[in-house]
């Protein structure tokens, strides 16, 4: 008798996708506010912080040159993130590589990386340093709660997008996958 070949149990991607979540929401973090809004750098509200950092005024090219270097810091960071992220679900993937791209459970937990890269890097930065802020001014602190408020919804939709997405299979095929499960 031939035995069906065996398939290996399924690893969970929930690892990856926080990672990934992690990385690309401090990408976006960076990006938009960072470099096209140009509402905050790393250091640009040192001179209200609660650890003592040097100001480094953003508006003078000294202060921009300093802040661009820890942007830059801060975008290595988020870089590998993304790559330990991909790295990680790489290592998890089984045959069915591209069954996992289209997986709920993937994206659900890249979002859950998002908010939790928004809610951990909303209170430190924000909050407990006070390094930067969203959007400075006198609105600065409801524009801070709102990168709370966004963390927290894409935190627990995430959460709930992955659990509706059950294994992901591809087109014609039946039992288990492998890296579109979530176990």
């Amino acid at each position: 008798m031939d035995a069906a070949p065996r398939v290996p149990a399924p690893q969970s991607i929930r690892l990856p996708g926080i990672v990934l979540g992690v990385g690309l929401g401090g990408f976006a973090d960076g990006i938009l506010l960072h470099q096209l809004l140009q509402w905050h750098h790393m250091l640009s509200s040192t001179n209200h912080d609660r650890i003592g950092v040097k100001y480094y005024n953003p508006h003078t090219v000294s202060g921009l040159e300093m802040n661009t270097v820890w942007d830059g810091i801060f975008h290595t960071v988020c870089w590998v993130a993304v790559i330990a992220g991909l790295g990680i679900l790489h290592g998890r993937v089984t045959h069915h590589r591209r069954a996992v791209w289209a997986s709920r459970v993937l994206w659900g937990w890249i979002l859950a990386g998002w908010g939790l890269f928004n809610l951990v890097e909303g209170v430190l930065d924000h909050q407990i340093l006070g390094i930067h802020h969203v959007h400075g001014g006198p609105y600065q602190a409801w524009w801070d709660a709102g990168f709370l408020l966004l963390g927290a919804l894409l935190l627990g939709g995430g959460g709930l997008w992955q659990r509706s997405g059950g294994p992901a299979r591809p087109e014609g095929t039946a039992g288990p996958v492998g890296a579109g499960d979530d176990v």
